[in-house]
Protein backbone atom coordinates (compact mmCIF):
# COMPACT_ATOMS: atom_id res chain seq x y z
CA UNK A 1 0.00 0.00 0.00
CA UNK A 2 1.10 3.40 -0.75
CA UNK A 3 0.20 7.37 1.00
CA UNK A 4 -1.99 7.48 -1.66
CA UNK A 5 -4.17 4.04 -1.23
CA UNK A 6 -4.92 5.87 2.54
CA UNK A 7 -8.33 7.01 3.32
CA UNK A 8 -8.36 10.64 5.14
CA UNK A 9 -8.67 11.44 7.75
CA UNK A 10 -5.44 9.23 9.02
CA UNK A 11 -2.87 9.14 11.31
CA UNK A 12 0.57 8.84 9.46
CA UNK A 13 3.51 7.64 11.41
CA UNK A 14 6.80 8.56 9.57
CA UNK A 15 9.10 5.49 10.64
CA UNK A 16 12.27 6.74 9.59
CA UNK A 17 11.80 9.94 12.16
CA UNK A 18 10.21 8.06 14.88
CA UNK A 19 13.21 5.36 14.48
CA UNK A 20 15.59 8.51 15.09
CA UNK A 21 13.54 9.48 18.43
CA UNK A 22 13.76 6.46 19.95
CA UNK A 23 17.34 6.11 19.28
CA UNK A 24 17.83 9.73 20.41
CA UNK A 25 16.12 8.75 24.00
CA UNK A 26 17.83 5.56 24.26
CA UNK A 27 21.50 6.44 23.47
CA UNK A 28 20.94 9.87 25.87
CA UNK A 29 19.84 7.35 28.77
CA UNK A 30 22.64 4.57 28.10
CA UNK A 31 25.49 7.62 28.50
CA UNK A 32 24.17 9.00 31.68
CA UNK A 33 23.58 5.52 32.67
CA UNK A 34 19.90 4.64 33.37
CA UNK A 35 17.24 2.62 32.55
CA UNK A 36 14.43 4.00 30.27
CA UNK A 37 10.86 3.36 31.05
CA UNK A 38 9.12 4.73 28.02
CA UNK A 39 5.88 5.76 28.43
CA UNK A 40 3.45 3.91 25.90
CA UNK A 41 0.07 6.06 26.41
CA UNK A 42 1.47 8.31 23.53
CA UNK A 43 1.34 5.27 21.16
CA UNK A 44 -1.02 2.64 22.96
CA UNK A 45 1.00 0.43 20.01
CA UNK A 46 2.23 -2.86 20.55
CA UNK A 47 4.33 -2.68 17.45
CA UNK A 48 6.03 1.13 18.77
CA UNK A 49 6.59 -0.53 21.86
CA UNK A 50 8.12 -3.17 20.56
CA UNK A 51 10.50 -1.14 18.44
CA UNK A 52 11.34 1.05 22.05
CA UNK A 53 12.30 -2.36 23.68
CA UNK A 54 14.44 -3.78 20.82
CA UNK A 55 16.05 -0.22 21.36
CA UNK A 56 17.30 -1.16 24.97
CA UNK A 57 14.06 -0.17 27.09
CA UNK A 58 13.67 -3.42 29.13
CA UNK A 59 9.95 -2.43 31.06
CA UNK A 60 7.25 0.37 29.87
CA UNK A 61 5.00 3.20 32.13
CA UNK A 62 1.29 3.11 31.11
CA UNK A 63 -1.79 5.06 32.76
CA UNK A 64 -4.57 3.06 32.24
CA UNK A 65 -4.87 -0.61 33.41
CA UNK A 66 -6.40 -0.97 29.55
CA UNK A 67 -2.80 -0.61 28.43
CA UNK A 68 -1.20 -2.73 31.25
CA UNK A 69 -3.45 -5.70 29.72
CA UNK A 70 -3.23 -4.88 26.28
CA UNK A 71 0.99 -4.76 26.66
CA UNK A 72 1.03 -7.84 28.96
CA UNK A 73 -0.58 -10.05 26.43
CA UNK A 74 1.96 -8.88 24.07
CA UNK A 75 4.44 -10.13 26.23
CA UNK A 76 5.55 -6.66 28.13
CA UNK A 77 5.38 -7.74 32.05
CA UNK A 78 7.63 -5.00 33.44
CA UNK A 79 4.86 -2.25 33.82
CA UNK A 80 4.33 0.43 36.12
CA UNK A 81 0.86 1.77 36.37
CA UNK A 82 1.94 6.08 36.59
CA UNK A 83 -1.35 6.79 38.01
CA UNK A 84 -2.30 7.13 41.43
CA UNK A 85 -4.55 3.48 41.94
CA UNK A 86 -8.24 3.75 42.80
CA UNK A 87 -9.00 0.79 45.19
CA UNK A 88 -11.80 -0.63 43.05
CA UNK A 89 -9.39 -1.14 40.54
CA UNK A 90 -7.17 -3.29 42.17
CA UNK A 91 -8.98 -6.34 42.00
CA UNK A 92 -7.45 -6.02 37.71
CA UNK A 93 -3.93 -5.30 39.16
CA UNK A 94 -4.14 -8.79 41.20
CA UNK A 95 -5.16 -10.71 37.92
CA UNK A 96 -2.34 -9.43 35.90
CA UNK A 97 -0.76 -10.07 38.83
CA UNK A 98 -1.28 -13.60 39.45
CA UNK A 99 -0.84 -13.69 35.47
CA UNK A 100 2.83 -13.35 36.17
CA UNK A 101 2.67 -9.61 35.23
CA UNK A 102 5.25 -7.74 37.51
CA UNK A 103 2.55 -4.38 38.12
CA UNK A 104 3.54 -1.92 39.68
CA UNK A 105 0.72 0.78 41.23
CA UNK A 106 1.11 4.46 42.31
CA UNK A 107 -0.31 6.00 46.05
CA UNK A 108 0.53 9.50 47.63
CA UNK A 109 -1.56 9.20 50.25
CA UNK A 110 -2.38 7.34 53.76
CA UNK A 111 -5.32 6.53 52.60
CA UNK A 112 -4.51 5.08 49.11
CA UNK A 113 -1.88 2.92 50.83
CA UNK A 114 -4.14 1.84 53.28
CA UNK A 115 -6.35 0.55 50.39
CA UNK A 116 -3.59 -1.41 49.26
CA UNK A 117 -2.21 -2.70 52.26
CA UNK A 118 -6.07 -3.68 52.96
CA UNK A 119 -6.77 -5.64 49.82
CA UNK A 120 -3.38 -7.14 50.17
CA UNK A 121 -4.29 -8.90 53.47
CA UNK A 122 -7.35 -9.82 52.33
CA UNK A 123 -5.58 -11.50 48.87
CA UNK A 124 -2.35 -12.95 50.92
CA UNK A 125 -0.76 -10.99 48.35
CA UNK A 126 2.33 -8.17 48.14
CA UNK A 127 1.51 -5.63 45.82
CA UNK A 128 4.35 -3.82 44.27
CA UNK A 129 4.01 -0.34 45.40
CA UNK A 130 5.57 3.26 44.38
CA UNK A 131 5.38 6.72 46.02
CA UNK A 132 4.58 9.42 43.88
CA UNK A 133 6.84 12.97 45.00
CA UNK A 134 5.72 15.95 44.13
CA UNK A 135 8.66 18.09 42.62
CA UNK A 136 7.32 21.20 41.40
CA UNK A 137 3.78 21.93 41.97
CA UNK A 138 2.55 20.52 39.19
CA UNK A 139 -0.06 18.07 39.91
CA UNK A 140 -0.32 15.21 42.18
CA UNK A 141 2.70 13.77 44.97
CA UNK A 142 3.85 14.06 48.16
CA UNK A 143 6.53 17.07 49.49
CA UNK A 144 9.88 15.13 49.37
CA UNK A 145 10.31 16.62 53.00
CA UNK A 146 6.77 15.94 54.66
CA UNK A 147 6.18 13.42 57.36
CA UNK A 148 3.37 12.05 54.99
CA UNK A 149 6.55 10.85 53.29
CA UNK A 150 7.20 8.32 55.91
CA UNK A 151 4.06 7.82 57.22
CA UNK A 152 2.88 6.18 54.00
CA UNK A 153 6.45 4.09 53.33
CA UNK A 154 5.61 2.76 57.05
CA UNK A 155 2.20 1.89 56.19
CA UNK A 156 3.37 -0.34 53.27
CA UNK A 157 5.61 -1.73 54.54
CA UNK A 158 4.72 -2.89 57.81
CA UNK A 159 1.29 -3.52 56.33
CA UNK A 160 2.64 -5.93 54.00
CA UNK A 161 3.36 -4.15 50.42
CA UNK A 162 6.38 -4.15 48.97
CA UNK A 163 7.70 -0.34 48.62
CA UNK A 164 9.77 -0.53 45.33
CA UNK A 165 10.38 3.24 45.65
CA UNK A 166 9.83 7.10 44.54
CA UNK A 167 8.50 8.51 41.24
CA UNK A 168 8.33 11.89 40.12
CA UNK A 169 7.18 13.68 36.93
CA UNK A 170 8.14 17.59 36.34
CA UNK A 171 5.27 18.48 34.46
CA UNK A 172 5.89 21.86 34.77
CA UNK A 173 8.61 21.69 31.82
CA UNK A 174 6.11 21.91 29.29
CA UNK A 175 5.89 25.37 30.28
CA UNK A 176 9.69 26.28 29.85
CA UNK A 177 11.76 26.81 26.50
CA UNK A 178 14.93 28.07 27.19
CA UNK A 179 17.84 24.98 27.21
CA UNK A 180 19.09 26.87 31.13
CA UNK A 181 15.53 26.44 32.19
CA UNK A 182 14.85 23.13 31.33
CA UNK A 183 18.32 21.87 32.97
CA UNK A 184 17.42 23.37 35.96
CA UNK A 185 13.56 21.62 36.36
CA UNK A 186 15.51 18.94 34.70
CA UNK A 187 17.29 18.91 38.26
CA UNK A 188 15.30 19.90 40.46
CA UNK A 189 13.36 17.28 39.73
CA UNK A 190 16.38 14.83 40.14
CA UNK A 191 17.18 16.47 43.61
CA UNK A 192 14.07 16.18 44.78
CA UNK A 193 13.15 12.54 44.02
CA UNK A 194 16.38 11.65 45.33
CA UNK A 195 16.10 13.76 48.48
CA UNK A 196 12.39 11.66 49.04
CA UNK A 197 14.07 8.45 48.21
CA UNK A 198 17.30 8.86 51.19
CA UNK A 199 14.59 9.77 53.78
CA UNK A 200 13.03 6.86 53.27
CA UNK A 201 15.91 4.78 53.72
CA UNK A 202 17.37 6.70 56.76
CA UNK A 203 13.57 5.79 57.88
CA UNK A 204 14.87 2.45 57.80
CA UNK A 205 12.81 1.56 54.66
CA UNK A 206 13.80 0.20 51.74
CA UNK A 207 13.76 2.45 48.06
CA UNK A 208 15.81 0.63 45.30
CA UNK A 209 13.75 2.20 42.12
CA UNK A 210 14.22 6.34 42.17
CA UNK A 211 11.95 7.05 38.92
CA UNK A 212 11.78 10.36 37.39
CA UNK A 213 10.69 11.58 34.15
CA UNK A 214 9.51 13.76 31.01
CA UNK A 215 10.39 14.16 27.97
CA UNK A 216 11.82 17.57 28.24
CA UNK A 217 13.64 16.90 31.39
CA UNK A 218 15.00 13.92 30.15
CA UNK A 219 16.55 15.26 26.96
CA UNK A 220 17.71 18.11 29.30
CA UNK A 221 19.27 16.18 32.92
CA UNK A 222 22.57 16.98 32.75
CA UNK A 223 23.44 14.63 35.84
CA UNK A 224 21.10 11.94 36.76
CA UNK A 225 23.15 10.64 39.98
CA UNK A 226 20.82 8.64 42.64
CA UNK A 227 18.69 8.05 39.91
CA UNK A 228 17.46 4.07 38.46
CA UNK A 229 15.45 5.07 36.19
CA UNK A 230 13.81 7.50 33.57
CA UNK A 231 9.87 7.76 32.04
CA UNK A 232 9.38 9.77 28.93
CA UNK A 233 6.44 8.90 26.67
CA UNK A 234 5.80 11.70 23.27
CA UNK A 235 9.76 11.56 22.31
CA UNK A 236 8.69 8.83 20.13
CA UNK A 237 6.41 10.97 17.55
CA UNK A 238 7.39 14.23 19.45
CA UNK A 239 4.53 16.99 18.56
CA UNK A 240 4.38 21.07 18.45
CA UNK A 241 4.39 21.53 22.29
CA UNK A 242 7.28 19.76 21.98
CA UNK A 243 8.85 21.73 19.66
CA UNK A 244 7.89 25.36 21.26
CA UNK A 245 9.91 23.57 24.66
CA UNK A 246 12.75 23.46 21.84
CA UNK A 247 13.52 19.79 22.38
CA UNK A 248 12.43 19.10 19.09
CA UNK A 249 12.50 20.91 15.77
CA UNK A 250 9.00 20.36 13.61
CA UNK A 251 10.62 18.69 11.02
CA UNK A 252 11.59 15.86 13.61
CA UNK A 253 7.90 15.03 14.75
CA UNK A 254 7.23 11.79 13.66
CA UNK A 255 3.38 11.44 13.31
CA UNK A 256 0.84 13.97 11.26
CA UNK A 257 -2.39 13.63 10.54
CA UNK A 258 -3.33 12.92 6.11
CA UNK A 259 -6.10 14.97 5.05
CA UNK A 260 -7.78 16.49 2.24
CA UNK A 261 -8.58 19.47 0.65
CA UNK A 262 -12.74 19.05 0.52
CA UNK A 263 -13.72 23.30 -0.55
CA UNK A 264 -12.40 26.73 -0.24
CA UNK A 265 -13.28 30.20 1.29
CA UNK A 266 -11.84 32.12 -1.33
CA UNK A 267 -12.20 35.31 0.12
CA UNK A 268 -11.29 34.63 3.58
CA UNK A 269 -7.98 33.01 2.32
CA UNK A 270 -9.30 29.42 3.80
CA UNK A 271 -9.11 25.97 2.69
CA UNK A 272 -11.12 23.51 3.92
CA UNK A 273 -10.29 19.54 4.77
CA UNK A 274 -11.60 16.65 6.16
CA UNK A 275 -9.88 16.49 9.47
CA UNK A 276 -11.83 18.22 12.42
CA UNK A 277 -11.38 18.44 15.59
CA UNK A 278 -12.57 14.58 15.68
CA UNK A 279 -9.42 13.50 13.81
CA UNK A 280 -6.54 16.42 15.91
CA UNK A 281 -8.39 16.27 18.94
CA UNK A 282 -9.18 19.84 20.60
CA UNK A 283 -6.07 20.42 22.34
CA UNK A 284 -4.97 24.26 21.98
CA UNK A 285 -1.91 23.48 23.89
CA UNK A 286 0.22 25.92 21.62
CA UNK A 287 -2.40 28.58 22.37
CA UNK A 288 0.23 29.82 25.42
CA UNK A 289 3.18 29.19 23.74
CA UNK A 290 5.95 31.49 21.71
CA UNK A 291 4.17 29.86 18.56
CA UNK A 292 0.40 29.27 18.26
CA UNK A 293 -0.19 26.64 15.48
CA UNK A 294 -3.99 26.53 16.24
CA UNK A 295 -4.62 23.06 15.66
CA UNK A 296 -1.84 22.33 13.56
CA UNK A 297 0.99 23.28 11.14
CA UNK A 298 -0.13 21.92 7.62
CA UNK A 299 2.85 19.80 5.49
CA UNK A 300 2.94 18.75 1.96
CA UNK A 301 1.70 15.25 1.44
CA UNK A 302 4.81 14.17 1.81
CA UNK A 303 5.42 16.21 5.04
CA UNK A 304 7.50 18.79 4.55
CA UNK A 305 6.14 22.04 6.09
CA UNK A 306 4.34 24.52 4.08
CA UNK A 307 5.22 28.06 5.47
CA UNK A 308 3.05 30.03 7.74
CA UNK A 309 0.13 27.44 7.07
CA UNK A 310 -1.65 26.52 10.27
CA UNK A 311 -5.45 24.83 11.43
CA UNK A 312 -6.82 28.01 12.11
CA UNK A 313 -9.80 26.49 13.40
CA UNK A 314 -11.68 22.98 13.71
CA UNK A 315 -15.34 21.72 14.10
CA UNK A 316 -16.23 18.03 14.54
CA UNK A 317 -15.73 16.95 10.97
CA UNK A 318 -14.01 20.14 9.05
CA UNK A 319 -10.61 21.43 9.69
CA UNK A 320 -9.90 25.23 8.75
CA UNK A 321 -6.63 25.99 6.96
CA UNK A 322 -5.07 29.78 6.86
CA UNK A 323 -1.88 31.58 6.64
CA UNK A 324 -1.09 32.71 9.85
CA UNK A 325 -0.94 36.70 9.86
CA UNK A 326 2.70 38.15 10.91
CA UNK A 327 2.50 39.36 14.57
CA UNK A 328 -0.95 37.67 15.13
CA UNK A 329 -0.97 37.02 18.58
CA UNK A 330 -3.93 34.40 17.92
CA UNK A 331 -3.62 31.54 16.02
CA UNK A 332 -7.09 32.60 14.59
CA UNK A 333 -5.97 36.13 13.02
CA UNK A 334 -5.24 34.66 9.48
CA UNK A 335 -4.57 36.55 6.64
CA UNK A 336 -6.74 36.93 3.56
CA UNK A 337 -4.64 34.65 0.53
CA UNK A 338 -7.02 35.05 -2.34
CA UNK A 339 -4.93 32.40 -4.32
CA UNK A 340 -5.91 29.88 -1.74
CA UNK A 341 -7.47 27.62 -4.44
CA UNK A 342 -4.64 27.25 -6.92
CA UNK A 343 -2.46 26.50 -4.24
CA UNK A 344 -4.36 24.00 -2.83
CA UNK A 345 -7.18 22.59 -5.32
CA UNK A 346 -10.05 20.53 -4.17
CA UNK A 347 -8.58 16.87 -3.59
CA UNK A 348 -5.10 17.66 -2.31
CA UNK A 349 -3.76 15.71 -0.02
CA UNK A 350 -1.69 17.29 3.11
CA UNK A 351 -0.96 16.46 6.41
CA UNK A 352 -0.74 18.33 9.68
CA UNK A 353 0.91 17.95 12.54
CA UNK A 354 -0.31 17.93 15.61
CA UNK A 355 -0.20 19.90 18.65
CA UNK A 356 -0.13 17.25 21.16
CA UNK A 357 0.73 13.89 19.48
CA UNK A 358 -0.41 11.46 22.40
CA UNK A 359 -4.26 13.21 22.25
CA UNK A 360 -3.93 13.23 18.14
CA UNK A 361 -3.53 9.74 18.23
CA UNK A 362 -6.23 9.03 20.59
CA UNK A 363 -9.02 9.56 17.78
CA UNK A 364 -7.22 7.03 15.92
CA UNK A 365 -7.93 2.61 15.94
CA UNK A 366 -4.80 2.57 13.72
CA UNK A 367 -1.59 3.99 12.00
CA UNK A 368 -0.60 4.63 8.39
CA UNK A 369 3.47 3.56 9.09
CA UNK A 370 5.18 5.09 6.19
CA UNK A 371 8.85 4.21 5.48
CA UNK A 372 11.54 6.07 3.51
CA UNK A 373 10.23 3.86 -0.07
CA UNK A 374 7.15 4.98 0.39
CA UNK A 375 5.26 1.89 1.21
CA UNK A 376 2.86 2.26 4.06
CA UNK A 377 1.89 -0.39 6.62
CA UNK A 378 -1.36 -0.21 9.07
CA UNK A 379 -0.04 -0.43 12.67
CA UNK A 380 -3.46 -1.03 15.03
CA UNK A 381 -3.64 0.81 18.71
CA UNK A 382 -6.11 0.68 20.84
CA UNK A 383 -8.10 3.15 23.44
CA UNK A 384 -9.82 2.84 26.38
CA UNK A 385 -9.34 2.46 30.58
Amino acid sequence: MRLDDVGTPAAVIDHAAMMRNIARMQTRMDTLGVRLRPHVKTSKCIAVGTLQRDAGAPGITVSTLKEAEEFFSAGFDDILYAVGIAPQKLDRVLALRRAGCRLAVLVDSVAGADAVVARGRAEAHAFDVVIEIDTDGHRAGVDPESTTLIDIGRRLADGGATLQGVLAHAGSSYGLSTPEALAQIAEQERRRTVRAAERLRAAGLPCPQVSIGSTPTALSAQNLEGVTEVRAGVYVFFDLVMANVSVCRPDEIALSVLTTVIGHQVEKGWAIVDAGWMAMSRDRGTQSQAIDYGYGAVCDADGRLVDGWIMLGANQEHGILGRRADGAERAGEGEGDDDVARRFPIGTRLRILPNHACATAAQFSAYAVVDAAGDVQEWPRFNGW
